[in-house]
């Protein structure tokens, strides 16, 4: 049975929900080349981190040696003077190559803390020819006398701040660390974005208890971790006019079936593609549109959201029972 995977994510047209997510791949062209044979719908570049355009810029600055926290595709704390694989300028030009290389959709990807961080460099993201933009948002809060009232505000500013600056679709990757993540969406929302990718993975640092450092700790995601991502693409789904994406724990086509049917518009595969390669997209692909013509799907659409809450006649209670039915599971 044909089944229509085409699909719509950040107004832009894919063949279907498979996308290269944010990865160290887009380093090498060759890749990048091999994520568009192999099917990829569109690719997302890595993050330009803000600590870079201040080195770039500025100079090194006090800030970037606080290194409060590790970010989403950061492979190690920022030991001193940083370097990095990509300089802004070097960032740039890779997305115009990029561009010019493949046919599929490009989105940029920016995380930083700060307003300067932030909308500066938003626009020549989208001069350099990104056909959308990721926000990489995150924030430690260590300040005890910040309430999360504060810092959701000041998060919602700088989103609405570049989501002003620039022309393009934005979505903004959030981490699942929100007191109540459907509101704060609702204030993406309302700040301006048209998508939302559930979660960034941080990588925390661990401690080296013989010579006294913190040490990077580098962990690729299993398919365990997708079940996170389920729940609150479950409870999301239908509540606003925005695009879901999923990220984190994709790693079969099982996997991505779960997490369209649970509500996400796209998938965004990683660490399976690092561990695989690109090639591994078209195995999830030949996979997924397999069972979805043996399930008799017509369209991707008929099966995205089947399992979200709004599907669910009393999702409440739904939820409590599955809660306790998992505690009572257990048996030594």
């Amino acid at each position: 049975m044909s089944v229509d995977l085409k699909t719509k994510y950040l107004g832009l047209d894919l063949k279907h929900p498979l996308i290269a997510g944010a990865s160290p791949l887009v380093y090498d062209m060759a890749k990048v080349r091999e994520l568009e044979d192999a099917g990829a719908a569109a690719i997302v570049m890595h993050s330009l981190f803000e600590e870079q355009i201040v080195d770039s810029f500025e100079g090194a600055d006090a800030d970037i040696h606080s290194h409060e926290e590790t970010f989403a595709e950061a492979t190690s704390y920022f030991p001193g003077k940083l370097d990095f694989s990509l300089g802004p300028d070097t960032y740039l030009e890779r997305i115009s190559e990029i561009k010019k290389t493949v046919s599929i959709p490009v989105i940029g990807s920016l995380n930083g803390r700060t307003p300067s961080g932030w909308t500066g460099f938003a626009s020549d993201i989208q001069s350099a020819g990104a056909d959308a933009l990721e926000l990489n948002l995150y924030f430690q809060p260590t300040d005890s006398e910040k309430s999360a009232e504060v810092l959701e505000s000041e998060a919602a500013s700088i989103v609405r701040s570049v989501c002003e600056q620039v022309s393009i679709p934005v979505a903004v990757k959030l981490s699942p660390f929100f007191s109540s993540l459907p509101h704060f969406v609702r204030r993406m929302e309302t700040a301006g974005v048209k998508g939302v990718v559930l979660f960034n993975r941080f990588y925390q640092p661990d401690i080296d208890i013989v010579n006294l450092q913190t040490v990077p700790e580098l962990k690729l995601s299993d398919s365990s971790e997708l079940l996170l991502r389920l729940r609150w693409l479950a409870i999301l789904r239908d509540r606003f006019e925005l695009d879901f994406s999923c990220t984190g724990g994709v790693h079969t086509a099982d996997d991505a079936i779960k997490a369209i049917m649970a509500g996400a518009d796209t998938v965004q595969l990683v660490s399976s593609l690092l561990q695989k390669g690109p090639s591994h997209i078209a195995t999830i692909l030949e996979k997924m549109t397999h069972w979805f013509g043996e399930f008799e799907y017509k369209t991707v659409s008929d099966a995205r959201g089947s399992m979200s809450y709004r599907n669910t006649p009393n999702p409440k209670a739904v939820e409590r029972a599955n809660y306790l039915k998992v505690l009572q599971s257990w048996s030594s």
